[in-house]
């Protein structure tokens, strides 16, 4: 498979994702914790059905020290006893916000809620700005039918 165009060569595409960047690099240095960081990237790339980015952040959390347990129970979290309660909260709302087209109300205040009981405000507006931006990305690299496999962690910088 062949991306549709050189999105990451083109120029006026590096100036959307120098943007798209630099918001993600102010939600990395955040108080939200890595690995909730990582979770939400690969739960929301997992059900936007982006391979670019779900092999990017499984690489990357593997990098981290996550184990693969956990990386192959991400997709069935409800069922799986390896998270914690504040991981699930985190992967339910990155599931309400990614699926807001498919939810009548959007994300419920029951999800929102229970994140609230596990992260402070600033932890809550960076998971809610997390959320958004990878997103973003999956939107960028579905529609360009960006490659997955290749990913090297650390690559991005």
């Amino acid at each position: 498979m062949e991306s549709r165009l050189n999105y990451f060569g083109h120029p006026l595409a590096g100036k959307v994702l120098k943007h798209i960047n630099s918001a993600n690099k102010v939600l990395s240095d955040s108080t939200l914790p890595a690995v909730i960081q990582e979770l939400v990237k690969i739960r929301a790339s997992q059900i936007n059905g982006c391979g670019f980015c779900t092999d990017m952040h499984t690489k990357d959390a593997t990098a981290a020290g996550e184990t693969p347990q956990r990386l192959h129970l991400v997709a069935a979290w409800r069922e799986a006893t390896v998270f914690t309660d504040a991981e699930r909260a985190a992967l339910e709302l990155s599931e309400q916000g990614t699926r807001i087209a498919d939810a009548a109300g959007g994300v419920t205040d029951e999800a929102w809620a229970n994140a609230a009981k596990h992260f402070d405000e600033d932890q809550l507006v960076a998971l809610m700005s997390l959320i958004a931006v990878i997103n973003a990305y999956n939107r960028i690299n579905v529609i360009n039918q960006q490659p997955a496999g290749d990913y090297q962690p650390g690559q991005f910088g």
